[in-house]
């Protein structure tokens, strides 16, 4: 028996691969039958032929950003007042009541590191929402403003994430991950918290009971290593999880989206092709077998792409985003309202199902 069938036979017993285990299946086995072990694995966990998929709208708090990320077309320095700009209450309600309209009751807020935001400015909008709109979830923020946040007031990241709860937090997203290197990190992200900080606020929301998700942005400057290596990562928390409490519901991945922005500028950035990125959600399948749920970025791929994601290993289509900035202002064009989203899901073969952030279905 060879060392890929060997590591195919344990893969679908769902153990536990290391680094060089998984860099072998992703270069050397053929992507058929990767898809196969991966879809295989997706169907001992989700039984009959489901696909989840939800409707939420993604807000931007403010586009005030000192991370200095290279790859974001979208935020601004401080002190460009002719660019910068926070939301308003008034914006809130008209971006809530089309929300709820379209059949959604769950905001994706994020707004980057603002240099003067502190705890009680989050706490107070996350109040004031949850006051005017009682049936709201808020999955806001993400672990570098956590950080961030923390920083600035001089408190633990426990402390913060306490108080945002209280004042309306329900889900933390897994934003702000990219690449869990910090030699990445400091070459596009100079700003943003390390791996350390990304992986210790998540380690105190799952200790909370707080639901969360993982993400994973590649195809820049990371090696193949390093994904694997974001990857062990990511199930090693999950594994770190205290019994019973939600940890990561689930893992996205995504091409990066680099049109226009001062990484492709300094660095030669070569296109993800959609092979490469059903790989990518396979072995992520493979990998990460204490997370239940897959998610494809028809966002970020289109949806043929995500459709064959489906059959390797993906059984999340994840939402209608009834509102994207920062990945489309890179070069993400794609769009689905909630019929598209169906059609697409019932296509590829499968049942589309409603859910919230929790993976409930609605």
């Amino acid at each position: 028996m060879t060392d890929l069938e060997k590591l195919s036979e344990r893969a679908l017993a769902r153990e536990y691969l290391c680094l060089d285990e998984l860099v072998l299946m992703y270069e050397r086995m053929p992507l058929p039958h990767l898809m196969h072990i991966a879809d295989s694995i997706r169907r001992q966990k989700h039984r009959g032929d489901r696909v989840s998929w939800q409707i939420d709208r993604n807000v931007n708090i403010t586009n005030v950003c000192i991370a200095g990320c290279s790859f974001c077309n979208f935020s601004c320095r401080p002190g460009e007042s002719e660019k910068s700009y926070t939301t308003t209450m008034d914006e809130y309600s008209e971006k809530i009541g089309e929300l709820f309209r379209k059949g959604g009751n769950q905001l994706l807020l994020q707004g980057g590191l603002h240099p003067k935001y502190g705890l009680e400015f989050y706490c107070s909008l996350f109040r004031d929402l949850k006051a005017k709109y009682p049936g709201l979830k808020l999955h806001a923020l993400g672990p570098p403003e956590i950080a961030h946040i923390a920083r600035l007031e001089k408190k633990s990241y426990r402390h913060v994430l306490e108080e945002l709860v209280k004042s309306g937090l329900d889900s933390l997203p897994g934003a702000g991950a990219e690449i869990l290197s910090d030699r990445v990190r400091k070459k596009l992200s100079p700003g943003k918290p390390d791996v350390k900080a990304w992986l210790d606020v998540m380690h105190e929301a799952h200790a909370m009971n707080l639901p969360t998700s993982a993400t994973m942005m590649f195809g820049h400057i990371e090696t193949l290593s390093e994904r694997m290596e974001h990857l062990l990562m990511i199930r090693d928390l999950q594994d770190r999880r205290p019994a019973g409490t939600c940890g990561f519901l689930a893992f996205i991945c995504w091409p990066v989206q680099s049109s226009g922005t001062r990484m492709a500028k300094k660095y030669a950035i070569e296109p993800v092709y959609p092979s490469e990125y059903v790989r990518m959600v396979a072995i992520s399948r493979i990998a990460l077998v204490n997370i239940n749920n897959i998610q494809a970025s028809w966002l970020t791929v289109g949806k043929d792409t995500a459709q064959i994601c489906l059959h390797s290993g993906a059984n999340d289509f994840g939402s209608i985003m009834i509102e994207e900035n920062v990945v489309s202002s890179a070069g993400a064009v794609n769009r689905f309202d909630a019929k598209g989203i169906q059609d697409a899901i019932r296509e590829a073969g499968f049942e589309p199902w409603l859910r919230n952030q929790k993976y409930e279905q609605m």
